[in-house]
């Protein structure tokens, strides 16, 4: 069994369970515009360090473990103000399309919760293109939502039963496209059928 999933793998799999496989299983990835952007500003963003912002207790490129889910990754931005805490994810598009980046705050939030003895109730999710911060509510339906996805990524994990390459409109984003080749397999399988 795998001790630590990491929280990353987390919001690929909501995003695309195949995805996730190619990445955390048969160890692929490849650049594309969206991957270079991000990447680059994650280095920014990650510049270790710490510091105040008007109330508000920054500290940058924390990392983050909770025993109780088997969780591990790295926040971009942890905030404190009146001595509360909350995760701040950073994303370079200007606004999330899906639940992806909610289910990572929400992992976030639940190691930070673990690490701190604290309840968090909100995160958020700042987009670079906009320059906007998204307010992340952790209610518990996302929390059920995210132990829910830790589980089928666990599962994936352990396994490695690869997820069937299903075309959806997100493709069109993904850097892995050309590997993947949905709407090939959706010929392919049709041709089979028919044959």
């Amino acid at each position: 069994m795998l001790d630590y999933i990491p929280i990353a793998a987390l919001n690929q799999y909501s995003y695309c369970p195949h995805r996730c496989w190619r990445m955390f299983c048969a160890g692929e990835f490849v650049e594309n515009q969206y991957t270079i952007e991000g990447t680059s500003l994650h280095d920014r963003v990650h510049t270790v360090g710490e510091g105040h912002r008007e109330e508000t207790w920054q500290i940058r490129a924390v990392w983050l473990r909770s025993e109780q889910y088997g969780l591990i990754g790295k926040a971009d931005l942890l905030e404190e103000r009146d001595g509360r805490w909350y995760p701040v994810e950073y994303k370079r598009s200007r606004r999330g399309e899906f639940d992806n980046d909610e289910l990572q705050v929400c992992a976030q939030a639940l190691c930070l919760e673990e690490m701190t003895g604290q309840t968090i109730a909100q995160g958020y999710v700042y987009y670079a293109q906009s320059h906007q911060r998204q307010t992340v509510d952790l209610d518990e339906a996302l929390r059920q939502e995210t132990i829910e996805t830790l589980k089928s990524v666990r599962s994936l994990l352990e396994t490695g039963k690869m997820p069937p390459a299903i075309y959806t409109p997100r493709c069109r984003g993904c850097s892995l496209f050309e590997a993947c080749l949905p709407q090939a397999m959706v010929k392919v399988k049709r041709y089979k059928e028919e044959g």
